[in-house]
């Protein structure tokens, strides 16, 4: 493929997209490297404001609230596992060009509630009531 605009990738993916694979598969290039509260707080850092300051009250409300948690980088986000599986992550809202940032969890989490339930929520200020709903929802979550 010589000419990159050109290929099946340039043609299916944005330009964001496709950084975003190569992010992820820089973090999979770097094994552990990319596993540990560095790797978190590094990309915490790059973020813009304000989604910088609400993923690291987040970082340390998911460390205080259940210290088991480890924090790692996962497609370029910051995010929490348990016995090596994503439970929750912070997906910032300037990175994707949206109007709000998201926490969400992933299908390991232990939030399942009948037929339905929410796994995402949108996040435009990171204030005490959301705080309590979050450290409740991921204690649930790795209960």
């Amino acid at each position: 493929m010589k000419n990159k605009k050109n290929s099946p990738v340039a043609k299916t993916f944005s330009k964001e997209e496709r950084r975003l694979m190569k992010e992820r598969f820089e973090e999979l290039s770097a094994g552990k490297k990319a596993i540990g509260e560095p790797a978190v707080l590094a990309k915490i850092a790059k973020m813009p404001e304000p989604d910088r300051a609400m993923a690291k009250q987040l970082h340390a409300l998911i460390k205080a609230s259940i210290p088991g948690l480890k924090p790692r980088s996962w497609y370029s986000m910051p995010a929490y596992t348990k016995d090596g599986k994503v439970i929750c992550y912070f997906q910032s809202g300037k990175k994707f060009k949206t109007r709000y940032s998201t926490f969400g969890f992933q299908d390991a989490a232990k939030l399942d509630k009948g037929n339905m339930w929410p796994t995402s929520f949108a996040l435009k200020k990171l204030a005490l009531a959301e705080e309590k709903k979050i450290a409740a929802l991921v204690k649930k979550a790795v209960s």
